[in-house]
């Protein structure tokens, strides 16, 4: 097998979240457990740190990654889903995990895959851990998929857990409230092992808590204890290329904090995020001032994420943003109105089994609308996407190619103009911009 074979099986024979959805999605975690029984059970032989939450989890997973890097330890990431590449998914110091090793994995291990016939999820989570124990990474941070207690990630007893917070998303997996969707998340908190809220809610934190305390888990609610303001707002300055935060309490001699991840919404995630490292600290990690300040500052140098808030061109300001739930979009919808642009166009495209409907209310009437859709099966056909908008008075063009959707609006804008990219993930990943 080369390396395109070895993706086609994987994709192809194998179930998969991210193109047929709800089918893919397993409460059940014996596939795992047994991936890494045959494997020699790799995930015991390296320290994790597993992340949670509905929004915020992979721009804290790269976020702590980029600052253990910067310590000098060798540092896995795994994270999900990709935007260009499979590798993407698994990566050691930055880098993806080379094509031979998904060969291999493949080749040593194709038979026992089809009899078992695990969720491309499973798969993919199983060959992380033996790529990270192979590599004998000192550190791994271990993003969760989509839930917590039945996610393929939770097989692993990792240091310091972390969640950063709740919203209504993936509703028909993980429940219908906050707290139902909480209970799921806090399945990743395990016995004696801290874990720490990244934001407070009333319908969440006693799920949390009562959580903790049966687990006897030390639990700290982060947004409690840090507090961070933005010290320089980022409306009219797309070509600055950090954003600064104040922090208080000082994290050592560090009152200010300089980020390479533009969203303002990363101000929710940055109490998280200096807590763990506080924790990491606590517990012998040679982590310095020095290296957090570093590290926060080039988290998309060191971990190559992509995605969050992205630039793409000034003249007109062209930015892209993963973001795809309601809170999500609140966020983003909040820093596109500060940018104070005279047109607002949109190339928007969106996936069938989210809640199009909430998202819908809340863009601006005068907005200018692109729809589209990712050339993937879970993409709602931009043509109903443009009916459905319609009903809350959005108007525009169906152009179902995202990136000549995007050409469109290049050629449509002024340079006062403002194009923003997103709606799904898949959107994003489909940019060649990118």
């Amino acid at each position: 097998m080369n390396y395109q074979e070895s993706l086609d099986f994987l994709f192809q024979a194998l179930p998969m979240f991210q193109r047929v959805g709800g089918s893919a999605f397993k409460k059940d975690l014996s596939n795992t457990f047994k991936l890494c029984e045959r494997l020699g059970q790799p995930q015991n032989n390296f320290k994790s740190i597993h992340i949670a939450g509905t929004n915020g989890k992979g721009s804290t997973a790269h976020a702590l990654a980029s600052v253990l890097q910067e310590a000098g330890y060798k540092t896995g990431l795994y994270t999900s889903p990709h935007l260009k590449s499979f590798r993407e998914r698994i990566k050691i110091n930055g880098k993806e995990i080379p094509e031979s090793e998904v060969i291999a994995f493949v080749k040593d291990h194709q038979a026992y895959l089809t009899a078992l016939k695990p969720s491309f999820f499973e798969m993919t989570v199983a060959l992380a851990f033996d790529h990270f124990s192979k590599q004998k990474v000192d550190y791994a941070i271990i993003e969760t998929g989509m839930g917590g207690r039945f996610d393929s990630t939770n097989v692993i007893q990792p240091i310091l857990s972390l969640i950063t917070n709740i919203g209504m998303d993936h509703t028909q997996f993980l429940g219908d409230t906050l707290d139902k969707i909480a209970f799921e998340k806090a399945g990743i908190i395990k016995a004696g092992v801290p874990v720490i809220i990244g934001q407070t809610h009333p319908l969440t934190a006693g799920v949390f808590t009562q959580r903790a305390e049966e687990t006897q888990s030390p639990i700290t609610f982060a947004d409690q204890g840090v507090k961070v303001t933005s010290r320089r707002s980022e409306a009219n300055e797309g070509h600055v290329a950090n954003a600064v935060y104040q922090i208080k309490p000082a994290m050592g001699s560090l009152q200010e904090i300089s980020m390479d991840l533009l969203g303002k919404y990363q101000i929710k995630n940055l109490p998280a995020i200096l807590k763990a490292l506080e924790i990491l600290q606590a517990m012998g990690l040679e982590i310095k001032d020095t290296h957090i300040a570093k590290g926060l500052s080039q988290i998309k140098r060191n971990t190559g994420l992509k995605g969050r808030w992205q630039i793409l061109s000034q003249s007109p300001l062209t930015i892209c943003d993963t973001g795809h739930n309601i809170d999500g979009f609140e966020s983003i919808l909040s820093q596109v109105e500060e940018l104070d642009r005279e047109t607002l166009f949109f190339v928007l495209g969106m996936v069938v089994d989210k809640d199009q409907d909430q998202i819908l209310s809340l863009l601006p009437k005068k907005g200018v609308y692109v729809f589209c859709q990712a050339d993937q099966p879970r993409s709602l056909p931009a043509e109903q996407l443009m009916e459905k908008a319609k009903t809350y008075g959005l108007s525009g063009t169906c152009i179902p190619d995202v990136n000549q959707a995007l050409e469109y609006a290049k050629k449509s804008a002024g340079n006062r103009d403002l194009i923003f990219i997103g709606g799904s993930t898949f959107v994003v990943a489909e940019l060649n911009e990118l």
